[in-house]
């Protein structure tokens, strides 16, 4: 039986993949969450989780920061990416970053129902209406190279990383993970060395660059 993590803070948003999700996959269980922080909570008490519907810019989540965490803490769990960004460059950045999939807020249900067929089946998704324009999109050098040392990182490290770029101290850290404070310094050296840092400031400022603007508040504003 498939399982799913709806993630998105609209409640009716989160209602129509939610029903998108059982139209698509008969019997399927369905999770739901508004934050970053109960993403990743759902998904270390839920194990069997097969793939989460993110949207790039819940509570929490700043653009490819949540995408990363996921990938890194749970790298078995698919994610579909959920944006009223439809850039051609941003969803490049996803899928460079691990997203199994890239859907707009736009998407009808049966694209909806299209995208959560194909991943749950180990295929990679776009809609129709950006395929072309994404393939002729090149990766960015710098962005790939920054998804490969993010990747290179352990779930703890990335824990410690993201608790970093929040500007926690080394013994906060400690406390917040539960473990001894040099188990932190020993994290936070092989964290320098795969992001190819000096300092946690530098380290901080990795995880700022995966940052995206919310093209549905630049409407509001």
């Amino acid at each position: 039986m498939p399982s799913l993590l709806v993630a998105d803070d609209h409640p009716l948003f989160r209602a129509a993949l939610r029903q998108a999700a059982a139209d698509a996959v008969a019997d399927t269980r369905i999770h739901e969450a508004d934050t970053l922080d109960g993403v990743l909570a759902t998904l270390d008490a839920e194990p069997g989780i097969d793939l989460v519907l993110l949207d790039l810019h819940m509570p929490g989540n700043h653009g490819l920061a949540g995408l990363a965490a996921i990938r890194a803490q749970h790298p078995g769990v698919a994610v579909v990416v959920v944006s009223a960004n439809d850039d051609p460059r941003v969803v490049r950045r996803a899928l460079d970053h691990g997203a199994a999939g890239y859907l707009p807020k736009s998407a009808g249900l049966d694209e909806l129902r299209d995208a959560i067929r194909a991943v749950l089946a180990c295929e990679q998704w776009l809609p129709p209406s950006l395929r072309a324009t994404v393939s002729r999109t090149h990766s960015d050098r710098g962005d790939a190279d920054l998804a490969a040392r993010l990747a290179s990182l352990s779930p703890q490290q990335f824990r410690v990383l993201a608790l970093v770029a929040q500007g926690l101290l080394n013994k906060q850290i400690a406390d917040r993970l539960d473990v001894q404070e040099r188990t932190v310094k020993a994290h936070l050296t092989a964290i320098f060395e795969r992001l190819g840092v000096r300092n946690r400031t530098q380290a901080g400022v990795v995880l700022r660059e995966l940052e995206l603007s919310d093209p549905s508040r630049q409407i509001e504003g």
